[in-house]
């Protein structure tokens, strides 16, 4: 896919989920996502291609926990 295609495709997925709907027209097909979790998924993939095809650095996040101890 051309950059212009993933970020259209970007677009779509976006306005589904801000307005609360699972089911997003790709092209030519429909697809219908289980749930907003799955939606979200699809997005952050949509946002590594995007990414990688303009050539930006993969971003990285480092979590810390802390615990008591108990």
């Amino acid at each position: 896919m051309t950059l212009e295609q993933l970020k259209a495709q970007r677009e779509a997925l976006q306005a589904a989920r801000f307005n609360g709907v699972l089911t997003v027209k790709a092209g030519d097909k429909w697809v219908t996502y289980k749930s907003d979790a799955e939606l979200q998924s699809a997005l952050g993939d949509l946002d590594r291609e995007i990414a990688k095809a303009e050539g930006r650095p993969r971003a990285r996040r480092i979590r810390a926990y802390a615990g008591k101890g108990l």
